[in-house]
């Protein structure tokens, strides 16, 4: 069964770590369908009717995005207020259209896992910046899954570090 990987980075070309991500996805076509939602929407006007379609096609998705300011990038946010509308996603007989699906997030930081920690630099963790996810998907009754992510990855990553990032995600969604 193929899994949906949604990806949102605004600058996919200069990315570190999401980029080879979907480079080794790309690998096997057979288990994954990438969907760049930036390069599908430059302009960032949403095709909701495409988006809906897509979604019910696949049991699984992942959303792979950088952690931006905290949450994720605006055009995801966007995403999310245009797809998950009233009548398909939750709050009649005709939604609930992700009900039992398969979801989960797969996001890169640029700071260790240490600083996302209740000691920690921010004082949260990052199950707390993830909970308006969790509470969307618990809310269109999908099957939200525990998330991927890859702490301390920035411009100065080496490859053996972002190659075991590669290969820590695979194993992620090879369970998932």
């Amino acid at each position: 069964m193929k899994t949906l990987v949604i990806i949102t980075h605004p600058n996919m070309e200069g990315s570190v770590v999401n980029r080879r991500w979907m480079e080794e996805l790309k690998k096997y076509p057979e288990d994954f369908e990438i969907h760049q939602l930036y390069k599908a929407y430059p302009d960032e006007k949403i095709n909701v009717l495409a988006e809906q379609r897509l979604m019910e096609n696949f049991e699984k998705v992942v959303f792979q995005f950088p952690v931006y300011w905290y949450s994720s990038p605006p055009l995801l946010k966007k995403w999310f207020d245009e797809v998950l509308i009233y009548g398909w996603a939750f709050g009649s007989k005709s939604g609930y259209r992700l009900e039992n699906k398969k979801i989960s997030i797969a996001v890169s930081l640029g700071s260790g896992k240490d600083e996302y920690t209740l000691e920690g630099h921010y004082g949260h963790t990052i199950d707390d910046l993830l909970v308006p996810f969790k509470l969307t998907f618990n809310y269109v009754k999908a099957d939200y899954r525990p998330f991927f992510a890859a702490y301390g990855i920035d411009l100065h990553t080496s490859n053996n570090r972002i190659e075991e990032s590669i290969q820590n995600y695979l194993d992620f969604l090879k369970s998932f």
